[in-house]
This record gives C-alpha cells, structure tokens and sequence, in this order.
C-alpha cells in the first residue's frame, strides 16, 4: 500500500487538528470521571482519517496519542493510542465499501473495550476499567462519530475527495 502525496497532506492536516484539540481545549470542553475523561471533539480527526486511508488513520492516531500525553499524561495517551487500532480497521472496513456510518458503528466496540482494556495495567479495577471508561469511551465515540458524520457529508457535498473504495472504482465514498 502506497500513500500518495493527497493522503499525506489530509493526514498532516487531520493530525494537526488531532494535536491541537488536547493542547487548546485543555481544561474546557472537557469531562473527567475518573480514569474516564472525555475532550468534546477529540475523535472527530481519527474518525474522519478513516475514510482517506489506514495509513492516514494510523498517522492521526499517532497524533493524538502525542497530544494527550503532553497535555493530560501517560494513561489518557494510552488510552488515545488505541485510535491508531480501530482507526487502521475501521478504514479497511471503508475501503472494503461499508457505508461510512457503518464503519463507525463497527469500529465503537474496538474503542470502548481498547480503552477499557489498556487502563487496567495503570491499577484501575474492573468496574473503573470496563463500566467507567468503556461506557464512557462509547458515549463518546457515539456523540463524535455524529458530528464527525456531519463533517464527512459536507466535505463529500462541497467536493473534497476523500479515500476511494474497493467497489466504487474511483468514486468517492459513500454516506
């Protein structure tokens, strides 16, 4: 798989924004039960790069990773690591030509449980791991993945090209 120049500036643009949403919304826009916080917006880059491409998607989760463990530590950085995970299979699924709401639906399990899963080795009991930040983790994700969704069908109405699927051969994906 190759990543064309394209590719490379939409991820170098979503990964600014991906780093940029920690640093200026630090303290405001955010929600924190913890080990749970949440940055209103803060998926929105690593949904998005999922419809440009598993290497852009990748590249953006790397992002927010950095952006959190400069801003809120290493357990939200662990936890913002696994949006290169569901952010790689989540843009295999849209290239295999799943509707782009679906992929989002899909990939909400591999969040949830992702984040859950990596803040147990941070001394986090069950209930703190999988109801606090699991459940929460997936409010969030459904709450971003809607306005990322909003987003998506603007960029597609306005022009923007983004990744093409295995079944439409050219054409830009679909909603």
């Amino acid at each position: 798989m190759r990543l064309t120049v394209k590719e490379l500036l939409y991820g170098a643009l979503l990964t600014a924004v991906a780093l940029a949403i920690p640093l200026a919304f630090q303290g405001w826009l955010q929600i924190a039960i913890p080990p749970f916080s949440a940055t209103l917006g803060s998926h929105l880059p690593s949904l998005l790069a999922m419809s440009i491409s598993p290497w852009v998607a990748a590249l953006v989760g790397l992002g927010s990773t950095l952006g959190f463990l400069v801003t809120l530590g290493p357990i939200v950085a662990a936890r913002a690591f696994i949006h290169v995970f569901f952010g790689v299979i989540g843009a295999h699924l849209y290239r295999r030509g799943l509707k782009f709401w679906q992929v989002l639906l899909l990939v909400l399990p591999i969040h949830a449980l992702g984040e859950a899963l990596i803040t147990m080795p941070f001394g986090f009991d069950f209930y703190q791991a999988l109801v606090v930040v699991g459940i929460g983790t997936a409010l969030h994700h459904i709450l971003d993945s809607g306005l990322t969704l909003v987003l998506y069908r603007s960029l597609v109405r306005a022009g923007v090209p983004l990744q093409k699927t295995a079944s439409s051969k050219g054409v830009v994906g679909t909603l």
